[in-house]
């Protein structure tokens, strides 16, 4: 479709609205994808954020994305361009953390308005451009992101109610963003990636109140962000509440994004595309996110997945998130193109009155009476009231928390009394009521005679409320404008049965005053009959005023006749003000309301503040007080008040009081304290904490209580989460219980160390040591620092990590969020850190954890490094960071697993066995990993040499081997070789491998399953070394060789000495193979090859390179076939690996001899068999048809130069296997930056180059590189 008159002169809304309904209903169009995606991909540099109006800003901008609009407009552009001639109607701003609050981090908030504007005036000129070109009209839509901040979650497990962000300071941000994006053209306006309803609604507020006031009203899309499997955001809400809460402002179109990839956000896509008659947006991340956090969802599948959204008619505009690119879009936009889009459904929910917390509640026609739970009120519950004016609120919760389970659909908060200050109360009690999920699942009526409380509690609530209430006691000026601020809001409105006049009390002016504020709120304020209830008034009966006999009556008058004349509109009432007149007397009073009650509702009560639980079922209520209270609510004599008064007074309490059982009380206490971690149930946990404690037979030290009930209820929550079972309110809910139960320990702790001191003391005493200062102990088991990394907002989990550590007395220095790599490091040193941990959400949050690892390793720092963090895994951390940081680095999966990971490194006895089986770990998934690469992408051959090591050659000292030429060892002293021996792989080949923290030699031998048996086998081993030895069975012979070498590329030349270098007379030539395998973009390291450890022709430097092959396995298959002649198997191969041991040992023992006096360039200390078989020394020795060269066939050039086969007697066979099969050979290499590393797979065009320098076919080397061929030979010959 075309439409010729568009131009940038932004269209009314009218024109632009009736375009895009006539499109929609044509076909799914189609949004962009990731810009930061495509700006990660630019590979911008400081320089680049900064441009020259920011060249002099204090701090760091890189990473600021939104900048780059006014320092590098033509890069954005440019991806604007790419998006929409991929087939993209709609492209957003590059504009999502372009707020004042989010802008704070980089210094630049007084920047927003004009970051802002240039976004949109970017975006607007490419969309002219593209539009004019093509014919297609294209839309700006101005990205409005969530900010770094959230209303629903305070920052601080400790302090549950603290925000760092007001409704009003994100309303004004989102204001100013707005202003900017609406000045600089956009056509539509988009609030994005909603991970806290709460924030999407100060957004929506603060639009509503520039379109009502500054701007024409444009089209608005709202899109949420469903965080996991349980279908919630962040915050809790399900995508339905989402829907609910955010509908009042009527978006054009409501959707979700990002977070989830196409298949994983189906259900929930639906379940909004089924409550909502928005049209639907959709744009999903290219998968989810792999190990290295990285999104390989292919432009193909992306779209074949959507597609299937299409054919089912859950479409009206779709798109990419995360990891999408112009390919992606462009294949969406071609699958999509035959689907038919989503019809809107037409009246969905039109006689409904919807609501939500964390949940959605739909109240229609058939819903039965829906309870207002009543004790959360300072005036109704003397209770409540006490626990507010002393300040328990977490008493008070509980309060609320009875409610829900006695049965309260709806909670109503009151906080009105003239000792509190209203405001405040109300905001820190429903703050910490969205703390606690169990109650804050439930819609909440916000109830204040002061309209400044009422707006307290709902700037401080996700969901959709009631207000309880407005009248027209003020006036009409007064009722339409707090009418329009509620509907701004979004919340529903109680409506009192009040005028100018006063209290309606008789039915007709009941129903007057209703009928005239129901036409007042629909008509001039525009509210939503369905969001209307009424409150007729419930007022006391039986006070003894004949006048008021008949207010039951009246009420139900007033309700029958609302509900036949004012359509939409429901009826609400305070239900325990009828029976006020007894109060005291609970049995009267709830056989009273149950009485009303069950009349009321036949007459069209929809709902009622009541004590939910505490109402009797009417066939229940005793006979007589049945017919007392019938005859009371009717009126139906005179004498109803006194007879009833009578029935009370022969009662002798107030009568019953319901109470909740607490089965899971008469649990074991180790059973308590996990329901309660787990419930997030404080009421019991010091008891019960206490009461573990004195079970000194199964708890001797308070500690043990926190290592064993507490922590494994800890634990069993951290697997709840990561199962989607629990939701992060619940979370941060258990671990204050976690806190409040370690704080109860805490004391006692402390005089444990307290009485060791005085033992100490009076052990010197004893001693006669008088005057000794006993350094004071430290009160921590160790100090960790933690930081969310640069460039990354997300903390929460960081901040469950601190408490669970803190909570297991370690001193946790928390350095917040957005921390540079130096402020990590200067605190780590300046607090005397044992450990550093590193968090992170984000894809790019990945990259700066690799930075941060490679600050370490360069500053000499030595402490463990965690890493832990939703993007953030284990193969990620094995491959990633760990190589770039040699000391232990670590990923934890969650918080539970923090404490026994740093548990384990501040043992000193388990440390080392600790790390030591991380990093055998660690090797074999990154073996793994690099092994099972499919799909991978490769650099052109000459890319790659490109981006070789490049070393300065004049600042490398080159050292010349003692002589050149080849040196032989015949009949090798074996006795020699055995403290050499590294025995863990001997073990591996019996297959006996213990479990942490007794992997490894020799700590196996602990191995509660296989240490006996590898202790047996051991033994054995050393037997039979023994007799080898002694018997001469074994012989073992080697040689080393040294010559001139130069590289020239990718091969390295040898010469017999300096002069034939200087002649350029070549022996030999060793050829390379050059990593091709395209590394991550943050991954800034070279593409090796192993002639870069020796200096270029070019620099006129003569280098040198060693070669040799030893061989420990003369006389083994003799040894063996003796053993097999006897069917000892065992035996058998017992010999062989000991022989393959000692081949190895061999090659080490020879190496150190050579970095000591054969080539010494190396003045190392002297080194134990640990650290040299941990090659903690300079020099590497890489074999030919390993990793660093995979090509077997450089065997022949090692034999042909030093004779192998006539000095040693070590032969190649046919396939280049070397015999005696325990033999091993190998290059040696003195530079100091030598080191090992993998080729991986190669490509076409490097195996050609490498067949013709080595003078062989093709084929022939395809034959022996077949395993690290990037392609198949077959398939693409």
């Amino acid at each position: 479709m075309t439409d010729s008159a568009f131009s940038r002169d932004r269209w009314s809304t009218a024109r632009l609205q009736s375009y895009l309904d006539r499109t929609l209903q044509e076909r799914i169009m189609i949004l962009d994808g990731a810009m930061g995606t495509m700006i990660q991909q630019r590979h911008l540099t400081e320089e680049d954020f900064r441009g020259e109006q920011f060249r002099d800003h204090p701090k760091t901008l890189k990473g600021d994305n939104d900048l780059l609009c006014l320092t590098k407009p033509d890069v954005i552009a440019e991806m604007h361009r790419m998006y929409m001639y991929a087939g993209a109607d709609f492209v957003e701003t590059n504009t999502f953390n372009a707020t004042s609050i989010a802008q704070s981090d980089y210094g630049l908030e007084h920047m927003v308005y004009d970051i802002n504007k240039a976004a949109a005036e970017v975006a607007g000129r490419v969309a002219d451009e593209v539009t004019k070109e093509t014919g297609i009209p294209r839309f700006v839509i101005g990205a409005i992101g969530p900010t770094n901040r959230t209303l629903s979650i305070s920052p601080s497990v400790e302090k549950p109610d603290y925000r760092n962000v007001t409704f009003d300071e994100l309303t004004d941000a989102y204001k100013e963003q707005a202003r900017g994006l609406m000045d600089g053209g956009v056509d539509l306006l988009l609030v994005e990636t909603i991970f806290d309803t709460a924030n999407s609604k100060a957004a929506l507020f603060g639009l509503e109140e520039l379109f009502e006031s500054e701007y024409e009203r444009l089209p608005v899309f709202v899109s949420g962000t469903i965080v996991d499997k349980s279908g919630r955001n962040l915050s809790g809400q399900t995508a339905e509440a989402f829907v609910i809460s955010v509908s009042h402002t009527k978006p054009m179109c409501l959707g979700l994004n990002c977070a989830l990839g196409a298949l994983q956000m189906r259900p929930f896509i639906e379940a909004v595309a089924t409550s909502t008659e928005s049209y639907i947006v959709c744009y999903p991340n290219a998968g989810l996110p792999n190990a290295m956090g990285e999104y390989d969802e292919t432009p193909e599948s992306m779209a074949s997945q959507l597609r299937q959204f299409g054919d089912d008619g859950l479409l009206n505009i779709v798109g990419g998130c995360c990891g999408s690119m112009p390919e992606h879009i462009e294949a969406i936009a071609e699958a999509v193109k035959g689907c038919k889009p989503r019809q809107r459904p037409q009246n969905l929910f039109s006689d409904m009155l919807l609501l939500s917390g964390l949940e959605a509640i739909k109240i229609g026609p058939q819903t039965l009476f829906v309870n207002i739970g009543e004790r959360c009120n300072v005036a109704g519950s003397r209770r409540f009231c006490r626990l507010i004016k002393t300040g328990k609120y977490d008493e008070a919760l509980s309060v609320a928390k009875t409610q829900v389970e006695m049965g309260a659909q709806v909670l109503d908060i009151n906080l009105d009394d003239g000792m509190l200050d209203g405001v405040s109360a109300m905001s820190k009690f429903v703050n910490l009521i969205t703390t606690e999920p169990e109650i804050a699942s439930v819609p909440l009526c916000i109830d204040s005679s002061n309209f400044a409380v009422i707006e307290a509690g709902l700037k401080c609530t996700q969901g959709k409320c009631i207000v309880n209430s407005i009248s027209l006691k003020e006036g009409e000026e007064d009722f339409v404008q707090k009418a329009t601020i509620i509907k701004r809001y979004g919340a529903a409105v109680v409506v009192m049965a009040f005028d100018e006049e006063g209290q309606a009390t008789d039915a007709k002016r009941k129903v007057a005053i209703c009928t005239r504020s129901y036409n007042i709120l629909v008509d001039k304020v525009g509210f939503n009959p369905n969001d209307i209830i009424f409150d007729p008034n419930i007022l006391t009966i039986a006070t003894g005023m004949e006048e008021h006999n008949e207010y039951g009556i009246t009420f139900i008058e007033a309700t029958r006749t609302i509900k036949q004349t004012l359509p939409g509109a429901r009826v609400s009432g305070g239900v325990s003000n009828l029976s006020f007149s007894f109060r005291g007397k609970d049995e009267i009073r709830e056989a009273m309301n149950t009485v009303f009650l069950f009349h009321a509702i036949k007459y069209g009560m929809d709902m009622g503040i009541v004590n939910a639980g505490n109402l009797p079922l009417y066939d229940d209520i005793p006979s007589q007080l049945l017919r007392l209270c019938e005859d009371l609510l009717w009126n139906r004599h005179s004498q109803a008040t006194e007879k009833l008064l009578e029935y009370a007074q022969s009662l002798t309490g107030g009568g019953k009081q319901t109470a909740v059982l607490d089965e899971w009380r008469d649990r074991d206490v180790d059973q308590r304290l996990e329901h309660s971690l787990v419930k997030g149930i404080d009421k019991y946990i010091i008891e019960d904490t206490e009461e573990a404690r004195q079970c000194a037979d199964r708890y001797p030290r308070p500690l043990n209580v926190i290592e064993g009930p507490l922590m494994k209820g800890m634990s069993i929550v951290g697997e709840l989460f990561g199962a989607g079972k629990m939701f992060l309110p619940q979370v941060i809910k258990s671990a204050r219980v976690m806190k409040k139960a370690v704080g109860h320990l805490v004391p006692f702790m402390e005089k444990e160390k307290e009485d060791m001191r005085e033992q100490r003391r009076l052990a010197r005493e004893s001693e006669g040591i008088e005057h000794e200062v006993e350094e004071e102990d430290n009160p921590y088991v160790g100090t960790i620092v933690l930081a969310t990394v640069k460039g990354d907002v997300h903390d929460i989990g960081k901040n469950i990590v601190g408490v669970v550590l803190g909570c297991n007395n370690f001193k946790v220095i928390d350095l917040g969020v957005m921390t540079p790599c130096q402020k990590i490091l200067d605190a780590a040193r300046d607090n005397n850190a044992d450990i550093i941990g590193l968090s992170g959400l984000i894809t790019p949050s990945l990259h700066e954890m690799v930075h941060v690892g490679k600050e370490m390793a360069r500053t000499g720092c030595k402490l463990p490094l965690l890493i832990g963090g939703a993007t953030t895994s284990k193969t990620h951390t094995a491959v990633k960071i760990a190589p770039c940081y040699s000391e232990s680095t670590i990923h934890v999966l969650d918080a539970a697993k923090s404490v026994v990971v740093c548990c384990a490194l501040m043992d000193s006895k388990r440390k080392q066995y600790f790390c030591e089986s991380i990093v055998e770990e660690y090797n074999d998934i990154r073996e793994d990993y690099y092994e099972s690469l499919e799909d991978k992408q490769y650099l052109d051959f000459q890319q790659a040499q490109a981006l070789k090591l490049k070393l300065d050659w004049s600042e490398i000292d080159i050292v010349r081997p003692s002589f050149l030429g080849f040196k032989t060892f015949n009949d090798y002293d074996l006795s020699s070789l055995v403290p050499y021996i590294d025995w863990k792989p001997f073990f591996d080949v019996w297959q006996l491998r213990g479990k942490y923290p007794n992997r490894g030699y020799p700590k196996l031998f602990n191995d509660k399953d296989i240490g006996e048996e590898a202790k047996r086998v051991f033994n054995d081993a050393q037997s039979m070394l023994e007799k080898l030895i002694k018997d001469k069975s074994l012989k073992a012979s080697g040689i080393v060789s040294f010559y001139a070498a130069q590289s020239s590329g990718d091969d390295i030349l040898l010469y017999e000495d300096e002069a034939a270098a200087q002649r350029c007379d070549v022996l030999a030539t060793l050829y390379g193979l050059r990593q091709q395998a395209e590394k991550d973009p943050a991954d800034t390291s070279p593409y090796l090859c192993l002639s870069d450890f020796i200096a270029p022709i070019e620099s006129g430097i003569v280098d040198y390179i060693g070669m040799f092959a030893v061989s420990s396995g003369f006389g083994c298959k003799d040894l063996s076939s003796q053993y097999e002649k006897m069917f000892d198997d065992y035996s058998v191969i017992m010999v062989k690996a000991l022989a393959d041991r000692l081949a190895e040992a061999f090659a080490e023992a020879m190496h150190e001899q050579i970095r000591k006096s054969f080539w010494p360039y190396s003045s190392e200390a002297a080194l134990d068999a640990k650290a040299l078989h941990g090659m903690n020394y300079q020099g590497i020795r890489p074999a030919p048809g390993y990793p660093s060269q995979p090509d077997h066939t450089e065997k022949e050039t090692m034999w042909d130069l030093m004779g192998v086969s006539e000095n040693t007697g070590i032969v190649l066979t046919e396939s280049l296997a070397m015999d005696p099969a325990a033999s091993v050979c190998g290059l040696y290499f003195a530079n100091p930056q030598a080191k090992y590393f993998q080729v991986g797979k190669i490509t076409q065009d490097q195996l050609h180059s490498y067949a013709k320098r080595k003078g062989r076919s093709t084929m022939e080397m395809e034959k022996w590189l077949g395993p690290a061929l990037g392609y198949d030979p077959d398939k693409d010959s």
